[in-house]
């Protein structure tokens, strides 16, 4: 029962109108063969491949799982040929330099891809989303002669990386790690110790599996400081395999296509990836591209949920809907769609699906403009876009996917209607990649407090810029206003933390989190005064016209309520809580 369609109409909506990247593409001589039909055609292709191809495997690959025997694992029935038709398709290639063999695109046009992926089947697309943050990695860091060996066997889909850095004592404290690598005469090092939960540690869809690992150098000092980052293939140049085994794959709540490895290093000849004890450093390249990707995750789930919740209230039928008369129709019962309580909840996976996504390809288009047109503002804005993106879209996924599940009922509960699974699979996006709970922290104590409230200023500077632009426009006014309001609480409660934390040191921790909630929630206002305001330029006949204003409305007579949660519990974190 379970089904997704690509939502090509509103993606087109976001690049064309609320970011109008094409007008950006033509300054920019990185793309400026790229126009916005081109775009449109990649899309429809990624759109193919995702409900053609990804779709039906996902209820499938849930039920039947990963195997692992004797250290080798088989994904579920379809995956690996789903694989080479992802790498027929040129897909691993997209954002990738034309100077390496990529195709070049914009990290804008990948992200909407990486929505439609995670979207259709979030456990196979766990093997790929890891890709691009490698490659970056590598082309960042890594040493010529190892970049020259390497990245053509991940931008051609040949070989497909890991990040490997938990440990069983070690796991958002990545400075108790005991992983160690012990340099070789050769120039390589000899890595030895355990990983857990590496995504993809093991699979059949690629025969070389590249390992990117933080281990230490019996030099290195204890803590954080003292850790390297490592190239450790599964199979060595000579055919032979390396010293890195799977002991055992978890058994878990959701997305149980994707395999999560518990890894053993025996010895395996590696190679460093930078500067020895600045691992962390490198790996963050890694980590943030993968942040962005797991925000697109909480995207994906939202949308899938919204689509499926729509479907089934068109078609659900029970009682008669106070809107429905009698005189209406003759019938019984209404489609539950018509029931206010059903609306709300619909309405709601709408605005937040449609507002996540201008935010999420805000965030990526804003990294292209970093890489190429070398934008400082830009950088900084990505940098602090990226722990409430992963956070607040992951808290929405599963959140959202909770409610979407209410519209079915029991149904929704039982497998064949595949809503449980979008909430079961939602789910490990708030833990993993950082929790949401370390991105509240980064985003407070070191984005906003730490840095003096520059980027955040600049933040505030882009919402109140929207602000003015849509007080000036009789249909968005209202939504304007709406927006200062938010802009002016965020500068107050900002300046209230940063006060306090004088007097408590422990009360930006106990803030943060609700911090970065009503950041979300501010980003979901900047993007729906913007799409209204931007909507208000399509001919009248325009069906997102009159959808867009719509939204906007329900989002912004909701929005006092929203704020006036995450402002209430900010206060309250004024109090100390008690040990336990």
């Amino acid at each position: 029962m379970w089904s997704y369609e690509a939502p090509l109409r509103d993606m087109q909506f976001v690049l064309e109108h609320w970011l109008q990247a094409p007008d950006a593409w033509r300054g920019n001589p990185a793309f400026e063969a790229l126009d916005l039909p081109l775009a449109l055609q990649v899309l429809e292709e990624a759109a193919r491949f995702s409900q053609g191809v990804l779709a039906p495997l996902n209820s499938s690959g849930d039920r039947q799982g990963c195997r692992w025997q004797a250290g080798q694992v088989s994904t579920p029935d379809g995956f690996a040929e789903a694989y080479r038709a992802y790498v027929d398709g040129g897909w691993p290639a997209l954002a990738c330099t034309e100077a390496l063999g990529g195709q070049g695109l914009p990290q804008l046009l990948d992200a909407a891809v990486q929505e439609m992926l995670y979207a259709a089947n979030h456990a196979w697309a766990m093997y790929t989303g890891i890709a691009h943050g490698a490659y970056l990695c590598l082309k960042t860091h890594a040493a010529p002669w190892l970049q020259a060996r390497y990245l053509p066997e991940i931008i051609s889909g040949q070989a497909l990386p890991t990040m490997c850095l938990t440990e069983p004592q070690a796991g958002s404290d990545v400075g108790l790690l005991r992983c160690r690598a012990e340099p070789q005469a050769d120039g390589s090092y000899r890595l030895s110790g355990s990983k857990l939960f590496i995504s993809g540690g093991e699979h059949d869809l690629t025969a070389n599996i590249l390992h990117l690992v933080l281990a230490r150098l019996p030099d290195a000092p204890p803590g954080s400081r003292g850790i390297s980052l490592f190239l450790v293939p599964k199979r060595l140049d000579d055919g032979q395999p390396n010293g890195v085994r799977c002991d055992g794959i978890e058994h878990k709540m959701g997305i149980k296509g994707s395999a999560t490895c518990s890894l053993v290093f025996d010895a395996a000849q590696g190679w460093l990836i930078g500067d020895p004890h600045r691992g962390l450093a490198a790996m963050f390249v890694m980590m943030n591209s993968a942040r962005l990707h797991v925000g697109l995750q909480g995207l994906g789930h939202v949308d899938a949920a919204w689509q499926n919740a729509r479907q089934y209230a068109a078609e659900r039928l029970q009682m008669r809907a106070p809107s429905r008369p009698e005189a209406v129709t003759a019938a019984a019962a209404d489609p539950i769609r018509y029931h206010p309580a059903m609306r709300r909840v619909l309405l709601e996976l709408r605005t937040t699906s449609e507002g996540m996504r201008a935010i999420g390809y805000w965030a990526a288009h804003l990294l292209d403009q970093a890489e190429h047109q070398q934008d400082p503002q830009a950088a900084q804005l990505a940098s602090l876009l990226t722990p409430i993106i992963k956070a607040f879209f992951t808290e929405q996924g599963f959140r959202q996917a909770s409610n979407a599940l209410q519209v079915f009922g029991g149904y929704g509960y039982v497998a064949e209607f595949g809503i449980e699974q979008t909430l079961r699979d939602s789910r490990i996006a708030m833990i993993y990649e950082g929790s949401n709970e370390i991105q509240a922290n980064d985003l407070l104590l070191r984005k906003v407090l730490g840095d003096e409230g520059r980027a955040f200023g600049v933040l505030l500077a882009e919402l109140r810029a929207e602000a003015g632009q849509g007080s000036q426009t009789v249909e968005c006014a209202g939504f304007a206003h709406a927006l200062d309001r938010v802009c002016d609480a965020l500068a107050s409660v900002v300046n209230a933390i940063r006060e306090r934390s004088g007097e408590d040191c422990e009360y930006p921790y106990r803030a943060a989190p609700d911090f970065l909630q009503l950041c979300g929630v501010a980003l979901l206002a900047f993007a729906w005064a913007r799409a209204a305001r931007v909507s208000g330029a399509l001919p009248e006949e325009h069906p997102l016209r009159a959808a867009k204003l719509q939204s906007a409305g329900f989002f912004f007579d909701y929005l006092p309520s929203r704020l006036a949660q995450h402002l209430g519990a900010i206060e309250g974190a004024r109090a100390a809580l008690a040990f336990v």
